[in-house]
């Protein structure tokens, strides 16, 4: 007796595997790269880029008072004051996103904002890890296996081979 179904199975698994890796890491970079920006958004005032909403305010940055409250009186990390740790987390927030999502550095800022992934779920949210896991998902991913050839670091190594 034949059984269609193994033959079907295979062929459905062999068709996935065609998936390029390049749009799956792409994928990955501008998801997690839009997590951060879209956080490190709310943090600040007098400058905004949403290109979903067509956003754009070209001004000088500063700290929302409310991101200031935030990390006085809600987030209160240990080591570093609430001014420090909320003009780090802004600047993080939106320097490794835009690393992440032109493939550039891409591993260590990864690994960066895998620090950040761990502080919050360790003293800020500890009740949110299905959501740090899937960011933390995304991030080992671009750890272990790299930006793709979508990438500047890409352009960059195929350089020095």
């Amino acid at each position: 007796m034949n059984f269609p179904a193994p033959c079907l199975v295979k062929r459905t698994v062999a068709l996935f595997e065609k998936i390029p890796y390049s749009l799956i890491a792409f994928m990955a970079r501008f998801s997690i790269a839009a997590v951060f920006w879209k956080s490190g958004q709310t943090k600040v005032e007098g400058f905004a880029i949403d290109l979903i909403s067509g956003t754009f305010q070209w001004g000088e940055p500063k700290l929302a008072a409310s991101t200031l409250f935030l990390f006085r009186s809600e987030y209160q990390l240990p080591l570093l004051s609430p001014e420090v740790a909320a003009h780090l987390a802004a600047f993080a927030e939106h320097f490794f996103p835009v690393l992440i999502l032109l493939g550039f550095a891409t591993r260590f800022s990864a690994l960066a904002l895998i620090g950040m992934t761990l502080t919050i779920q360790l003293f800020v949210y500890p009740d949110a890890y299905p959501t740090h896991g899937t960011w933390l998902a995304l991030l080992l991913l671009l750890l272990a296996k790299g930006p793709g050839c979508l990438s500047i670091d890409y352009l960059i190594a195929r350089r020095y081979r």
